[in-house]
């Protein structure tokens, strides 16, 4: 990943907004990192949308702040942000490419820049053959690349993606993470909001975990799975585990045939994992051992879990 300026390009500080008797942000304060992708995430309705719409200036805060690079966010900075919303927004009658045409004169391009950039596009996302069909002719994957299209052609500073990757199949959803993340390493800001759990894994360098109109957690994604760390090991081997000693407890084991083996094990106090595999050596075969690092799914549900039922939580990534 390039190297993040120190200043964020993006700070919202306190903000607060209610709906008639709904609170969907109470006083949420957050830092994105300049050139880096930023992951928004949280359950339906925990305000990100409304959090969103604030930063792209469709609706205001009721109180606090937003910054962009040091200055109070206003209609000047329109032109540097670019929005990909959840429910997409084309003119269905339109040809492809009069539509992208139409939409980067909106942003202020030449008709000739304009022109340029969108034949690139089209090459880069494989939609060249489509550019004179109507939008109601392509596939929701298509559609969903048109609109990705009119939402870079400018070459916003800070990109906002809601749920990118809905409608798409596997290669193309890999051909769009491939864009966000050059985009990024040309010097874009990315923020990010999914439910998809395993892209999280894949891009953000940070994220930040809304839930009942709060942050609940924030910050880099390699310093939050640390924290989140149990102090547990992955084995794998052969041969028959018994592990009986104070310092070491069997959290889970599995036989697998053949007298192989799979085992979470968890280091007591004092315990180290060399003392650990010192042991394991002792006893079995050892094929493979690592330290068990929870995923960003896994954060997620606990984090959310502890001010939700449970019934609630075994849905919220699905």
């Amino acid at each position: 990943m390039p190297q993040s300026s120190a200043a964020p390009i993006l700070e919202v500080r306190n903000v607060r907004k209610q709906y008639a008797a709904h609170t969907a942000l109470d006083g949420v304060s957050l830092a994105v990192p300049e050139q880096s992708i930023f992951g928004l995430l949280g359950p339906n309705g925990a305000g990100k949308t409304s959090l969103i719409r604030i930063i792209t200036q469709i609706t205001g805060a009721d109180s606090g702040e937003v910054l962009f690079r040091g200055e109070k966010l206003s209609p000047k900075h329109i032109g540097d942000i670019g929005y990909l919303p959840e429910e997409r927004g084309l003119y269905k009658k339109m040809k492809v490419g009069e539509q992208l045409l139409y939409l980067a004169r909106l942003r202020d391009l030449s008709r000739a820049d304009a022109t340029q950039r969108i034949k690139k596009w089209l090459d880069r996302l494989e939609l060249k053959p489509w550019a004179e069909k109507n939008v109601e002719d392509l596939s929701k994957g298509m559609q969903q690349k048109v609109q990705f299209i009119a939402t870079v052609l400018h070459e916003p500073k800070l990109i906002i993606l809601d749920e990118p990757f809905s409608g798409f199949d596997p290669i193309n959803a890999n051909l769009i993470k491939d864009e966000i993340l050059a985009l990024r390493d040309q010097g874009a800001t990315i923020i990010f909001s999914t439910h998809r759990m395993e892209s999280v894994e894949e891009l953000c360098d940070s994220i930040a975990l809304i839930n009942k109109s709060r942050k609940v957690l924030d910050g880099p994604v390699s310093a939050i799975k640390n924290q989140f760390k149990t102090n547990t090991y992955e084995v794998e081997g052969q041969g028959r585990l018994m592990l009986l000693h104070p310092d070491f407890e069997v959290v889970e084991q599995k036989e697998r045939g053949n007298d192989h083996f799979y085992a979470r094990v968890q280091l007591h106090a004092g315990a180290t994992p060399n003392d650990l595999l010192r042991y394991l050596i002792g006893q079995v075969q050892v094929q493979a051992f690592r330290e068990r690092i929870p995923s960003i799914n896994e954060i997620f549900i606990r984090r959310v879990g502890e001010t939700m039922p449970g019934s609630l939580v075994e849905n919220l990534t699905a």
